[in-house]
């Protein structure tokens, strides 16, 4: 940050919560670049328009015999909502060992505000984001086994 300019407005102000502020600054499950080879994704989900300048590559493994996302990566370019979101979904699907896909298809972006405790209302389409790229993830894994 920038702190020679008197303009520049510090992130204290933003009106963002501060679980938002937190996983902006410091997300959870990010792919770094160079990781998706080692990663190994079983399904991999993209969505978003360059056109508007959100988009988001969702990626997801799995334990293929409980039916249960173990990991997941992501990459999003958008704002600090999408990103934030996009972290807390991820956080969301990994704890306790992972969730179960039937569990994870369960979830909306309602559930994603609720853990960030909430977006700008302006900003809610950003939690519906990671929602849809998890759904595509999950999609990719099904076609690879059919």
């Amino acid at each position: 940050m920038n702190t020679d300019n008197k303009n520049t407005s510090d992130v204290k102000d933003w009106f963002y919560s501060e679980e938002v502020k937190k996983h902006f600054f410091h997300p959870i499950k990010f792919m770094k670049d160079g990781e998706e080879e080692i990663f190994k994704a079983d399904g991999v989900g993209i969505v978003g328009s360059p056109a508007c300048g959100d988009m988001m590559r969702f990626w997801v493994k799995l334990d293929k015999t409980k039916e249960k996302i173990i990991d997941c990566r992501w990459r999003t370019y958008g704002c600090a909502s999408a990103i934030a979101s996009t972290s807390a979904l991820a956080e969301m699907l990994t704890e306790n060992g992972g969730m179960a896909i039937e569990d994870a298809l369960k979830l909306k972006p309602k559930d994603i505000m609720e853990r960030l405790n909430g977006l700008p209302a302006i900003k809610v389409h950003c939690s519906v984001l990671g929602d849809q790229a998890l759904r595509a993830a999950v999609e990719d894994y099904r076609k690879s086994i059919k």
